[in-house]
């Protein structure tokens, strides 16, 4: 006699009727529950600023067919004979569905938290959002399911340990073999969790630069001023010197001005306040030094530093260019010539036997003296 006929010939028609009305009871009571608690949460999560309520919220919207389908049959075996077998096989689709269903609630969980961590940063989330969770959200489902996976494959009576020794040998295999591309995923990683770099960040690698469009799990995509787009895998990435101009608070200006030699030492000693003046006119920098830094081959060399207190490049050169502005009126009110490449070339009177010009001393055939 095969097990359909033994669970016909020990459950009457009664028994089977009973089975039917709890299961599809059990079944339609865990749905009605569901959509009452969730109205229900998601009603208080609305006027509150808790995290619990929108977490149950959350877990309540994952909940699916599965666990109604579990309770279902584990409350129909309860009103019927069942043999050994049959009754352990419902038991082990009972867990086996209730395994899925916690699979989803974690899966669902992992998202909650991933999205509320990330909004807790300072700055700009969307950035940060953009560039990590994607990478966190993969890894941890490829962890999550496969734990959920190795589960089911226990409730199915499989000898998991055996399975989990031969993966891991042939694991090693494996990673040998594309060892690259998992230097990528660790540092795709890395990457998320360290967060050097986010979506929208102007970087400069070596001497390329651009700004991060997206971040993957092998490589990292910038757009360059030029337009075109470069492609980095993330172990390279990693391994090179990042300057991320993004993360600059304030942006330190060094320029110089050179004058000639011949302004006299009045002006000499008012240029470093002129300097001072056209850098305070501007709002947004601050004025740090001015000084006569050192004697040029055909100038009298000043140093300048100052802050631009926003790290916005173009707010950088408009500033620089009012500064210059400004500089070159006050030096012309002033009198004062910027100085610029030139020689000078002195000549002495006076004539050698036989009507040779005579230039400093030398014959005219001799190259002349001249003074920068």
């Amino acid at each position: 006699m095969n097990t359909f006929q033994q669970v016909i010939s020990n459950n009457s028609m009664q028994d089977g009727m009973f089975a039917l009305l709890a299961a599809v009871g059990t079944m339609a009571a865990i749905m009605v529950f569901r959509k009452i608690a969730l109205s229900h949460f998601d009603r208080i999560a609305k006027t509150t600023n808790t995290l619990i309520d929108d977490f149950f919220v959350e877990i309540l919207r994952s909940t699916r067919i599965f666990l109604a389908l579990g309770l279902g049959i584990y409350a129909a075996v309860h009103f019927l004979v069942l043999p050994v077998s049959t009754s352990e096989l419902a038991n082990r689709a009972f867990l086996g569905l209730l395994i899925l269903q916690s699979g989803f609630w974690a899966h669902r969980g992992l998202d909650f938290f991933l999205q509320r961590r990330l909004a807790s940063n300072e700055g700009s989330n969307q950035a940060i959002r953009a560039t990590t969770r994607p990478i966190l959200a993969f890894l941890g489902r490829i962890v999550l399911w496969a734990l959920v996976g190795l589960l089911l494959l226990d409730n199915m009576g499989l000898n998991v340990t055996a399975l989990v020794a031969s993966l891991g040998i042939g694991g090693i295999a494996v990673a040998l073999a594309v060892q690259n591309i998992l230097g990528d995923l660790f540092a795709s990683l890395s990457i998320a969790i360290d967060q050097p770099f986010v979506v929208g960040d102007f970087v400069i690698v070596d001497d390329l630069m651009g700004t991060v469009e997206h971040v993957g799990l092998k490589t990292t995509r910038i757009r360059s001023l030029s337009g075109e787009q470069i492609i980095f895998s993330n172990n390279d990435l990693l391994k090179s010197r990042i300057r991320n101009y993004k993360r600059m608070q304030e942006r330190r200006v060094v320029f110089s001005v050179g004058v000639t030699y011949d302004t006299p030492a009045s002006l000499l000693e008012m240029i470093p306040e002129i300097i001072a003046q056209a850098i305070r006119l501007q709002a947004a920098a601050r004025f740090d030094r001015a000084h006569l830094k050192s004697f040029g081959p055909y100038s009298i060399d000043y140093e300048s530093v100052y802050y631009v207190i926003e790290p916005d490049f173009n707010l950088y050169m408009d500033i620089q260019q009012a500064i210059n502005l400004c500089l070159v009126r006050k030096f012309h009110e002033h009198g004062i010539s910027f100085a610029f490449p030139t020689q000078t070339l002195h000549l002495a009177d006076g004539c050698l036997p036989g009507g040779t010009a005579r230039v400093n001393g030398a014959s005219a055939a001799q190259p002349a003296d001249v003074a920068a």
